[in-house]
């Protein structure tokens, strides 16, 4: 990847987390540990790959995005009022009674959200569809979707993932959070889906390990998912929980918890000297 490209997005998701951390801080909840591993992702897809317009996010041209793991919506909101769909001043509105931005993504309220998700399995059914509209419907759209791994204990999933590969959904790119840890501990403590990879190739994906918070890895993926004809492709993405945030990262107890103030200006102190370093 082009170095003034890659420092481009290295800040931008920066920014991204500074901002879900806002609004999960003034939230007083929400999920910073699932939200934080996937802002490289999101970065990449927004800023490089997908066909996206803030001026009409509506265009039925566009590629699809659904977040299946849809409790890490702080993230997708923080990119999101980053493209400009929306002020990034609301993002302290999150989870407010009076909000559009609720703890899980609402396609009737939010700008730039194609599916409203938070029931985990159900977001890659949906991508599906979508991607088999596109199909049916001689659209050359893109659908993208990102779950996280202990999502994928659920049944619904591989159920979409035997659809997906019936019908040759070449244009459907499924991304694996794959940050090894859930609300109640690690994903082999809870009810293992190990191994990740080997099952998604059973069920007749083209598939993919990268490290999920690495802008050259991540691009290779999507590039070499374009370019495969007739399957879809799973892309496994070793990430970080909490990624960025020492205090966070690869701790569980950050699943679905929002920092008190003096935890939360500790994150901010690192990410902001994270982003000046960048800058610099």
């Amino acid at each position: 990847m082009d170095a003034s490209l890659k420092k481009q997005l290295e800040i931008f998701a920066v920014k991204e987390r500074l901002l879900l951390m806002e609004g999960i801080f003034n939230a007083k909840a929400g999920h910073p540990g699932g939200s934080l591993s996937i802002a490289e992702l999101l970065a990449y897809l927004y800023n490089v790959e997908m066909k996206v317009d803030p001026e009409n996010p509506k265009d039925p041209n566009r590629d699809r995005f659904v977040l299946s793991k849809g409790h890490a919506a702080p993230a997708l909101y923080a990119t999101l009022a980053l493209k400009g769909f929306f002020p990034t001043d609301d993002i302290k509105t999150l989870r407010k009674s009076d909000s559009y931005l609720q703890g899980h993504p609402s396609m009737n309220k939010v700008p730039g959200v194609d599916m409203s998700t938070g029931s985990l399995g159900q977001g890659i059914s949906a991508a599906a569809g979508m991607a088999l509209a596109a199909k049916l419907d001689g659209k050359d759209y893109r659908v993208y979707t990102i779950l996280g791994d202990g999502e994928i204990e659920e049944g619904e999933v591989w159920e979409a993932a035997m659809f997906a590969s019936a019908k040759g959904l070449d244009n459907l790119l499924v991304i694996v959070d794959n940050n090894n840890l859930q609300i109640d501990g690690t994903v082999e403590e809870v009810n293992s889906p190990y191994p990740i990879f080997e099952k998604f190739e059973a069920f007749g994906f083209n598939t993919i390990a990268i490290d999920g918070n690495n802008f050259d890895e991540i691009e290779d993926a999507v590039k070499r998912a374009k370019e495969f004809k007739g399957k879809p492709t799973a892309v496994i993405a070793k990430c970080v929980k909490g990624k960025g945030v020492s205090y966070m990262e690869n701790a569980v107890n950050w699943h679905g918890a929002a920092p008190n103030e003096e935890l939360y200006n500790v994150a901010v102190g690192e990410l902001t000297a994270a982003l000046k370093e960048l800058e610099a």
